[in-house]
């Protein structure tokens, strides 16, 4: 029987090794700062001698620590490569779609269907976890992302919609705002992924030093905007991502929505933009989103 301490405190281990940092490592993680600390305390213990010195900057690597980062790196990697391949349909049947979880909630999931009955032969799984890197090296298919082209070596970008945003609140939100500067003071959301989204939001409405009270950040964006529904404060979020709730009346936009210089965009590996699915992919996702007229 093999002495092996657990794969879920290995996994917790390497992050923490690669980022030097355990908070940063639990947002990764989806885990609380006290899950990971626990975790690393008995690996520890389990192994007998400290894998972190811990200072007021962040953690470092002990020897021991830096021996088992190599040991857990080589085989984390092994054993991802091996499910990647036992997963794999076979070839020309299935294309792997990274997407934020805003944009896959709030936008593509409603159109699955239509793509499904276009395209009966291709099989779309969907995660929400990709990189530029991953698609270099075919490790997903196809990758949307929220930002400004040029993009990386390797990559060809394909602008579905550009980014559009505003603030949505709930229609009984009181003070309703009627300018921009009527948000100074007021409880404002945001998500971890777009941070700057307020700032931006700002500068495009020419608002010199704003008072931006930024009470609470959301994971996504879906779960920003039902915070808004529910009063909590007023969100900043996407138009087209933002279109089902406004449509159905749970959210308002008091002040529209303004033109920044990121998109939103489909990118595809350059060495495989003549792959037939990834085309007929590309295609219906600009078609779909040309579809769609902007709000004001």
């Amino acid at each position: 029987m093999r002495k092996l301490p657990s794969l879920h405190a290995v996994r917790i281990f390497e992050a923490c090794a690669r980022v030097l940092n355990f908070s940063l490592a639990a947002r990764e993680l989806c885990l609380t700062h006290s899950a990971v600390s626990h975790q690393i305390r008995q690996l520890e213990d389990w192994i007998g001698q400290p894998l972190f010195t811990r200072h007021a900057a962040g953690v470092q690597l002990t020897p021991a620590g830096q021996t088992l980062q190599r040991a857990a790196t080589h085989a984390l990697s092994t054993l991802e490569e091996a499910c990647h391949q036992l997963l794999a349909s076979p070839p020309g049947e299935t294309l792997t779609l990274a997407a934020p979880g805003g944009f896959m909630a709030l936008w593509l999931i409603q159109r699955l269907e239509n793509f499904e009955q276009q395209h009966p032969h291709i099989r779309l799984q969907l995660q929400t976890q990709g990189t530029f890197n991953d698609l270099v090296a075919d490790r997903i298919d196809a990758l949307v992302v929220s930002g400004c082209p040029p993009w990386p070596h390797g990559v060809q970008g394909q602008t579905l919609f550009f980014d559009r945003a505003g603030p949505v609140c709930a229609p009984d939100w009181s003070p309703l705002p009627h300018t921009a500067a009527d948000l100074s003071g007021q409880p404002l959301l945001y998500t971890l992924s777009r941070r700057s989204a307020w700032t931006d939001w700002a500068e495009l409405n020419g608002l010199e030093n704003p008072r931006l009270h930024l009470v609470r950040h959301f994971d996504n964006l879906q779960l920003m905007l039902e915070a808004a529904v529910a009063k909590l404060g007023v969100a900043i979020a996407p138009e087209r991502l933002a279109r089902r709730e406004l449509t159905q009346g749970r959210l308002i936009a008091p002040l529209g929505f303004v033109q920044g210089p990121s998109e939103f965009a489909l990118c595809l590996p350059s060495h495989r933009v003549d792959d037939p699915l990834l085309a007929a992919l590309s295609q219906w996702m600009v078609t779909q989103a040309r579809a769609e007229s902007p709000l004001p």
